[in-house]
C-alpha cells in the first residue's frame, strides 16, 4: 500500500516510519478472521485492513479524526494479524505509531474522563511500590468489599494444596545466574509467581536474582501513545540491565510474556539514538528471553522423575487447559511456540483440548479497563474454549491475561510455573 504523507509531514521521522511500514500491506484480507474485534463487530474499520486504511488517511490529510481514534483504541494490539498476515506487515508497530499521531494532534482531544483514566493508568499502574501498596490495601478491605469489587482483588498468595511459603526464594548458590524482570503489577498481584520462577530454575543449577533497578518495561506507555515518555523509561532499563549483565548474570528473564515481548523490542526502539545506547539496547533485546526459552524439558522430565522415584509414588497428572498469551504466540512466536506445552508436559501435566487457541482473551494490558465491554465478550468466548474439556487448572503465562480470567474462571488460573513448582516441590 502505498501513501504520500501531507506536506506538514514531510520531516517527520514518524511519518516517514509509517509510510514505509504501510508498503507492506498488499489489501489480501488474511487478517479479517484473524482479528479479534472483527469477529465480534463485523466491521471493517475494526480490523487490521481497516485500521491500516484510517492511519493512511491520517498521513496523507496531515491530521487525526475521531474514527481513526475509536477504531485505534478498540485494536488490542495482539497481533494475530502480523501471524496471518503472508506479506509480513508489522501492524503492531503501525498501530503504535498511528496512536503516537493521534496523541499528538490537538485536534483529537479526547473526552477529560476518558483522559484522566489513561492518565492514572500510567501514573499508577507502571509504578511498582505505589501499585503493589494500593492492591495490599484492596486485599486488606477484600472481605468487606462488594461482589463486583471483590473479583477485581486477587486473594493474598498461598499454597492451594499444603501449607508452604510460595513467596520463599532460594539463596543464590550457583555459577549460572540470571536475572528476572519483576515488572509493574505481578509484584502486587502475584508475588508468587517469580518465586515459584527461583525454585524451579534453583533446582535445575541456575540462580534467579531480582532485577530490582529495572522498572517497568514501557510498554503501556508506549500502547497509548506516550511515547517519550516510553522512551525514557526504556533508557533508564537498558542502562540498569547492562549492569545485571557486565555483573555476571547470563540473560534477563520475564516471566511476563507481555513485558518479555516489549523488552526484545528495545533495540528497535533505540536504533536512532546514540550509538552507545542503541548497541546497548540491541545487547539488552538479544538478551532477554522468556521463562520457557531458558528451562530445558529434557532436564526438567528428569527433575519430575527423580522426585517421583524419591517419594516412592508415581505422580498423578494435573489436566491443564494451555492459554497462550498473543504476547506469547504473536509478539515472540519465533522463539516461544509450542515450548511451554512441552515443559508442562515434561512435568507430567496433561494438556486437554482447547478451542480457538489464537483467540485473545481481551487483557491487552489497560484493554480489560478502557474498553470493558469488547473486552468481556472476549474473555466469555475464551473461557468457553479452554474449559470445554473439563481442566483442573488454566496455566498462562502473563499477568494481564491470568487476571482478567480468573475474574470469571471456574477453575484456578495459574502462570504455568507455578503449576510446575506445585509439581516440584509439593
Amino acid at each position: 500500500m502505498h501513501t504520500r504523507p501531507a506536506d506538514s509531514l514531510a520531516d517527520s521521522p514518524l511519518a516517514q516510519e509509517a509510510r514505509d511500514l504501510l508498503r507492506n500491506c498488499v489489501h489480501c484480507g488474511f487478517c479479517l478472521p484473524a482479528c479479534p474485534t472483527y469477529r465480534i463487530t463485523g466491521s471493517e474499520l475494526d480490523s487490521p485492513r481497516g485500521r491500516i486504511y484510517l492511519i493512511k488517511e491520517m498521513l496523507e490529510h496531515g491530521g487525526a479524526n475521531a474514527t481513526a481514534r475509536t477504531h485505534l483504541d478498540r485494536c488490542l494490539t495482539c497481533r494475530a494479524c502480523e501471524t496471518a498476515c503472508p506479506s509480513g506487515m508489522q501492524y503492531g508497530r503501525l498501530a503504535d505509531l498511528g496512536r503516537e499521531f493521534i496523541e499528538r494532534d490537538p485536534s483529537s482531544s479526547r473526552q477529560p474522563g476518558t483522559r484522566f483514566v489513561r492518565l492514572v493508568l500510567a501514573k499508577v499502574a507502571t509504578r511498582r511500590e505505589l501499585f503493589t501498596a494500593l492492591v495490599r490495601i484492596g486485599q486488606a478491605l477484600r472481605p468487606c468489599l462488594p461482589a463486583a469489587l471483590k473479583a477485581l482483588v486477587p486473594a493474598k498468595a498461598r499454597d492451594r494444596t499444603q501449607t508452604r511459603d510460595v513467596l520463599a526464594w532460594p539463596t543464590a548458590r550457583h555459577a549460572r545466574r540470571m536475572a528476572v524482570l519483576e515488572g509493574c503489577v505481578q509484584p502486587g498481584l502475584a508475588p508468587q509467581i517469580n518465586a515459584a520462577a527461583a525454585r524451579v530454575l534453583d533446582h535445575l543449577g541456575i540462580s534467579l536474582v531480582a532485577a530490582r533497578d529495572v522498572g517497568c518495561c514501557g510498554a503501556m506507555e508506549h500502547h497509548v501513545g506516550r511515547t517519550g515518555a516510553a522512551l525514557d523509561q526504556v533508557r533508564r532499563n537498558v542502562t540498569a540491565s547492562e549492569r545485571l549483565l557486565e555483573g555476571g548474570c547470563e540473560a534477563i528473564v520475564s516471566t511476563a510474556s507481555g513485558c518479555g515481548t516489549f523488552a526484545k523490542d528495545y533495540g528497535h526502539l533505540l536504533r536512532h539514538a546514540h550509538h552507545s545506547i542503541a548497541g546497548t539496547a540491541a545487547r539488552i533485546s538479544a538478551a532477554t528471553r522468556d521463562l520457557c526459552e531458558v528451562i530445558d524439558p529434557a532436564a526438567l522430565e528428569d527433575a519430575v522423575a527423580a522426585i517421583s522415584k524419591a517419594r516412592g509414588v508415581s505422580l498423578e497428572p494435573v489436566r491443564v487447559a494451555w492459554q497462550a498469551p498473543c504476547s506469547l504466540q504473536h509478539g515472540q512466536r519465533s522463539s516461544t511456540t509450542g515450548k511451554v506445552e512441552a515443559l508442562l508436559r515434561a512435568a507430567g501435566c496433561e494438556l486437554v483440548a482447547t478451542r480457538n487457541p489464537t483467540l485473545c482473551c481481551g487483557s491487552a494490558g489497560t484493554y480489560s479497563i478502557l474498553q470493558p465491554a469488547l473486552a468481556r465478550e472476549l474473555r466469555t468466548r475464551k473461557l468457553a474454549s479452554l474449559l470445554g474439556d473439563r481442566p483442573a487448572a488454566i496455566a498462562t503465562a502473563n499477568i494481564g491475561c491470568l487476571e482478567h480470567l480468573r475474574q470469571a474462571s471456574a477453575v484456578p488460573v495459574r502462570h504455568w510455573i507455578e503449576i510446575v513448582d506445585s509439581i516440584l516441590f509439593a
